[in-house]
């Protein structure tokens, strides 16, 4: 779901941002008053509890869902935009679920993306021996590498994931976070939903934490690193906002 029609970013420029962005569904408000901006080569994670509205934020920005207040800011472009619109400008998303074409080969899913094979590879090895196979047969943590390989192979200038970690080993976690940073620090500006708080302060640089549809904290992620339970905390309104 990603093209590259225009010139990479500069690592200090703005080319994902939402202002005063509210949305929701069915007419009823999910997320309100969001603010956030991420730069080229930024990974920014959005953090909390089930239900604090971090999809719904991802698939505004995204373009799947039309704000309801406020706007998006992708590459420049402040205009309400849809995803496929938004993907040939250079954005790729990757949602919860396996993004993958089960019936098809693990060669053939590289094949349908719009980068080389050989690029996906580079992320992830490990995956070679495996390509022949029908997707579907895979387990469900090379399903995910194959997906976000297929998407980082597009080399898009903005990657959106939503729960990579989603039932997935540790270790398997950590290759996957491993690659998200890896493309940020190609230049790729990135928001990242997770749940694995500790995983996420790993590889982001900024953190955002939601509940109930609005930020509680902003925050560097390495202020955090020491102290993830002040998240865990603020999921449940323990904590107070910084």
């Amino acid at each position: 779901m990603t093209a590259t029609t225009e010139a990479p970013a500069s690592r200090e420029e703005i080319v994902l941002a939402a202002r005063g962005l509210a949305a929701g569904y069915g007419g009823g408000a999910v997320v309100s008053d969001i603010e956030l901006e991420v730069r080229a080569g930024e990974v920014v994670a959005l953090l909390g509890a089930n239900g604090a509205g971090k999809t719904t934020t991802l698939l505004t920005l995204a373009g799947e869902l039309s704000p309801t207040a406020g706007h998006v800011e992708v590459l420049g472009d402040d205009r309400n935009r849809r995803l496929h619109q938004r993907s040939r400008a250079g954005l790729g998303l990757l949602t919860e679920e396996r993004c993958v074409f089960m019936q098809l080969t693990g060669w053939q899913n590289l094949k349908l993306g719009r980068g080389a094979p050989s690029d996906a590879l580079a992320y992830f090895p490990e995956l070679e021996p495996h390509l022949g196979k029908q997707a579907g047969l895979l387990s469900g943590g090379q399903q995910q590498m194959l997906a976000l390989a297929r998407v980082l192979a597009a080399k898009p200038q903005v990657l959106l994931a939503d729960e990579l970690s989603l039932g997935l080993a540790p270790l398997i976690v950590q290759r996957l976070l491993e690659a998200v940073r890896r493309a940020a620090d190609t230049g790729v500006a990135v928001v990242l939903v997770e749940q694995h708080v500790r995983q996420a302060l790993r590889v982001a640089d900024t953190v955002h934490v939601m509940r109930r549809g609005r930020q509680v904290l902003t925050a560097p992620a390495a202020e955090l690193r020491d102290n993830p339970e002040q998240i865990t905390d603020l999921y449940v309104g323990r904590g107070e906002a910084a």
